[in-house]
């Protein structure tokens, strides 16, 4: 098994943990200094996982957060400034939401990033869900945010991601591009005629892309540069698939799939879906190979002590942002009435922690847990830590040092 960590960014003293500050600065979103010291502990935090061996770091992509939560802007300029201070560790942005992106300008920044750390690069890509941000940058699409709920608008968002993707992976694999979309307005060159009046004809026309222009001087089609380092592309992972339609198409589009569902036997369950899905390609896989699994995990010397520093952390602010989200559904248990939704005042570290969406404990307990997860998918690829509840509200070197237990109590337990 190979271990990330995932971070979604949080401005130091933003949050319930830190109210009054959070307040006092409103929107402390736009506070430079606080956002300086928000970079600071990132890459303080993305050297000391690739110096004690985790495998990939992990970044989501939002926008307009001036609460200062999930400060994650552009996942591929944070993941370049980590990509200078890091040497081994795998860079992911997780993942890039493809409807709110110009398909062929993802390529290209996808591509620099893959060059700029040589290959280090693992491109998440994802549908998006939150509606303040997608309702401004998906409107070129008309693709809102994405519920999952098979709706009208959930089934554009889930189109546009496939075309976007889908004229991405022709940006990589082309020398010469020519597509005209039937999801998107969009074509390649535009109009899909050919672009007159290209003045540099005769340097093309013996440098460039063979057929790019004709004999009229007409551009016919685009080269899409560079091509990324990696052929043909980066693999594709894909950001938290719960739907059965989308662990389909990630099978279906050889996308790595994280998975954020805390019960092993529920996780077991999409792991036989992709794996059928797989094998129907003739791509075999054993029980949990290409999917990852996301936990929060907070260590100490003991249960209490990890409890009392790291359950305090993460409860409120995840049942108060998330939670509206639909995501303390990931919490339900089986004597839950499954026509109540989980209120925000169930979804405290206790929950949390008898769900397994947290392991908390001595590196014994985290040991344990991890290993009933195994039990049922012995060949389970990744295994995501989840900060969420630590960077950012807890002090830094309680952080690294959650970090560097984990490094050298669970990682050589379980790494291949």
């Amino acid at each position: 098994m190979k271990f990330s960590i995932f971070l979604n960014p949080q401005i130091p003293g933003s949050g319930w943990a830190a109210e009054e500050n959070a307040v006092a600065k409103r929107p402390i979103g736009r506070d430079v200094e606080s956002y300086q010291k928000l970079l600071d502990e990132v890459r303080e935090i993305a050297v000391t996982a690739d110096q004690v061996g985790f495998h990939a770091l992990m970044m989501t992509e939002h926008h307009f957060h001036s609460e200062g939560f999930e400060f994650s802007v552009n996942p591929l300029m944070f993941l370049t400034d980590l990509a200078a201070r890091t040497e081994r560790i795998l860079l992911a942005p997780l993942g890039l939401v493809l409807p709110a992106w110009d398909p062929i300008r993802a390529a290209e920044d996808v591509a620099l990033l893959d060059h700029f750390s040589k290959g280090r690069l693992r491109l998440g890509v994802a549908r998006g869900y939150q509606n303040r941000w997608m309702q401004v940058l998906g409107q070129r699409w008309d693709a809102v945010a994405a519920r999952s709920d098979g709706s009208a608008t959930d089934n554009r968002n889930f189109d546009v991601f496939g075309e976007v993707l889908k004229i991405m992976k022709l940006a990589w694999s082309e020398d010469l591009l020519r597509y005209k979309s039937d999801v998107l307005d969009y074509e390649v060159p535009k109009p899909f005629s050919g672009i007159e009046g290209w003045p540099a004809g005769e340097w093309t026309r013996k440098f460039g892309t063979p057929g790019e222009i004709d004999d009229e001087g007409v551009i016919q089609g685009i080269s899409v540069c560079p091509k990324p380092y990696q052929y043909p592309h980066p693999e594709l992972w894909q950001p938290f698939t719960v739907s059965d339609r989308s662990v389909i198409r990630a099978a279906q589009e050889g996308i790595l799939p994280w998975m954020f569902t805390p019960n092993p036997d529920e996780h077991a369950a999409k792991a036989k879906l992709y794996q059928d899905e797989c094998a129907k390609l003739g791509k075999i896989y054993k029980l949990g190979e290409h999917t990852g699994i996301l936990k929060i995990v907070g260590m100490a010397d003991t249960k209490e002590q990890a409890i009392e520093t790291f359950g305090k952390g993460m409860q409120k602010d995840f049942a108060s942002f998330f939670g509206p989200f639909g995501y303390l559904e990931v919490l339900r248990k089986k004597e839950d009435d499954k026509f109540k939704p989980i209120s925000a005042e169930k979804g405290d570290f206790k929950r949390m922690n008898d769900v397994e969406m947290a392991l908390l404990g001595t590196p014994d307990d985290v040991k344990r847990g991890i290993q009933r997860m195994l039990d049922r998918m012995p060949d389970l690829e990744w295994f995501g830590l989840f900060m969420q509840g630590q960077q950012g509200v807890l002090p830094l070197d309680t952080v690294k040092r959650n970090l560097e237990m984990f490094a050298e109590h669970i990682i050589p337990e379980f790494s291949d």
